[in-house]
């Protein structure tokens, strides 16, 4: 027997609302053999009760508690750490993102890209509602690396996107509270000269529930792996060491 092919994490807090239609959508838009990991910051999380029906039903996918501390960073990195296959996607539980393009995604880290990311920003890519203040910046910062640092993609800042298992590993995630890890992984990528793709995505603002993105609290985050994306090469095992000293007194 083969492994799955692609290890979709899906990081969720209190999303009962939501996390069915966000399963039953991946069940039925990945053609792939993928595994599905619910990563919760506890056992009481809403998610887990509200999720465990339909995971009984689908024998490829699990919900994680992850104990490396709150917050959506904690539960992507945890949730890579378990993944069992060499690409790994981030997709959120809210059901905000068109899971239809995972298989695409995939397919371009297994042709050689190390983050494969879902554009709302390039031709035929679009969002459609959201906070106004953290559309503007996301596309600013999108836009404005690819232009000035490269980056291979202009929507920098979506979570929805494939990364190659042995890269995030090899690089590792530094982040530990919001959802920059997309773009850390991004600059990563970038200061150690590895490709990176993107296909085009339509954004829907999530129906129900609310969102826990904290613009104002996670902007220190964003700037520094902004700046990080401008420099030198780096050799992948000392990329952490560099960015350490400066790392910490951003957090």
């Amino acid at each position: 027997m083969t492994g799955p092919r692609a290890s979709i994490v899906l990081p969720a807090y209190n999303e009962h609302e939501s996390i069915v239609s966000a399963l039953l959508a991946i069940r039925d838009a990945v053609m792939m053999p993928h595994e599905i990991l619910v990563v919760v910051d506890t056992e009481t999380d809403t998610t887990v009760a509200a999720a465990q029906a339909t995971i009984e039903g689908m024998p490829n996918a699990r919900i994680l508690v992850q104990d490396y501390g709150r917050g959506p960073a904690n539960a992507i990195r945890y949730g890579i750490d378990h993944a069992l296959a060499p690409c790994v996607v981030v997709t959120m539980a809210d059901g905000s993102d068109d899971v239809r393009v995972i298989d695409e995604l995939v397919r371009l880290v297994e042709s050689g890209f190390v983050v494969a990311s879902a554009s709302r920003y390039m031709r035929g890519g679009a969002q459609h509602g959201g906070p106004m203040l953290k559309r503007v910046m996301s596309e600013a910062a999108g836009r404005s690396l690819y232009l000035l640092a490269r980056v291979g993609t202009r929507d920098v800042t979506n979570a929805f996107k494939a990364y190659d298992t042995a890269f995030v590993r090899e690089v590792g995630i530094h982040s530990r509270s919001g959802f920059e890890v997309a773009l850390e992984l991004v600059s990563k990528a970038r200061r150690t000269r590895r490709p990176v793709a993107e296909v085009p995505t339509v954004w829907l603002a999530r129906k129900v529930g609310t969102s826990n993105f904290k613009v104002v609290a996670w902007i220190p985050n964003y700037l520094y792996w902004y700046r990080f994306a401008f420099g030198p090469r780096l050799d992948p095992r000392t990329v952490q060491a560099c960015m350490q000293p400066e790392l910490e007194g951003a957090r």
